[in-house]
């Protein structure tokens, strides 16, 4: 009896389930990576301490909590769409759901128009002085991740991004940012090119390569000099803060507890290996844990005091 030839019929690629779907729009936003969301939080929580003199009332708090993980997610989704041409040729960034194609660019746009929209709304509950502050912080939010192309300080960018909450936390508690405001922005901008370059530095060898532009390439071989002047800057900055709302020793004892993190820090990045460099970024959450328990416990003594 003859014998045909067989052949396989491979079945067609079937679409991705909806499980699937939402955990990849879940890692676009780095839900699983809430540090972005603490970094971005505790400014806010500094400024709206000092704004209510220790006692910011609950629903403006809890406005500005949803509204920081509303804009950190945003910024994720806009960040990778930016950069969906330059993410697989990094190792850290190879695996991001626009590279995989996993979703589509016209997507993580849309995920952060939506995003966005849900925080503006938010923000239309407040006065009209922190509303008008929004457009601002949206712009630079939307503004930052394409800065890598053309500047070697998008860190700057993101750091008034990410500080504008600390003026909007002032007008919608008093309608105006006084001069300890604008000191505790400056210290936020501060903190961010410090934590942000040591992120940098993580992925420098490979935007030498591609031609990405950051902080840690324009700091060079000064990359921890220079870290280590603007750690002394920040914690400067928040000690006058702290001279202009009238902070006692709790407050001096958490910068104290932060100067001591950032001491870690530059343990940390000596040998300027990339995974020692990430732990050093991450370690910034105690950072700004240590600044605002050390309000929060001054505040409470105040009251316990008067």
């Amino acid at each position: 009896m003859r014998d045909y030839p067989r052949f396989s019929i491979d079945p067609l690629p079937q679409p991705p389930g909806a499980g699937q779907r939402l955990r990849a729009y879940l890692r676009l936003i780095r839900f699983d990576r809430p540090i972005g969301i603490l970094l971005l939080m505790w400014p806010a929580l500094w400024g709206l301490w000092v704004a209510g003199d220790g006692f910011p009332p609950w629903r403006v708090m809890l406005i500005f909590v949803l509204g920081v993980a509303l804009m950190r997610s945003a910024g994720c989704a806009i960040n990778d769409f930016a950069d969906r041409d330059i993410d697989g040729k990094v190792e850290r960034t190879g695996k991001r759901p626009l590279v995989t194609g996993d979703i589509h660019a016209w997507e993580a746009l849309a995920v952060f128009a939506v995003l966005s929209l849900l925080a503006f709304l938010l923000v239309l509950r407040l006065n009209i002085e922190t509303i008008r502050l929004s457009f601002a912080a949206v712009i630079l939010a939307a503004v930052y991740p394409f800065m890598k192309r053309y500047t070697h300080l998008p860190q700057l960018v993101l750091g008034m991004a990410f500080g504008m909450a600390v003026p909007m936390a002032f007008t919608a508690l008093q309608q105006q940012v006084p001069l300890v405001g604008w000191v505790l922005f400056a210290a936020t901008v501060v903190w961010a090119l410090i934590y942000d370059t040591e992120y940098a530095m993580v992925d420098r060898a490979d935007d030498l390569k591609i031609g990405v532009k950051s902080t840690a390439i324009l700091f060079g071989r000064h990359d921890r000099l220079i870290i280590g002047l603007l750690q002394g800057l920040m914690l400067g900055l928040l000690l006058w803060a702290g001279m202009l709302a009238g902070r006692g020793w709790a407050y001096i004892a958490g910068l104290g507890a932060a100067g001591l993190f950032f001491l870690r820090q530059q343990t940390l990045i000596r040998q300027r290996e990339p995974r020692d460099c990430f732990a050093a970024f991450t370690s910034n959450n105690c950072v700004g844990m240590s600044v605002y328990f050390g309000l929060l416990i001054d505040y409470l003594l105040q009251r316990a005091g008067s």
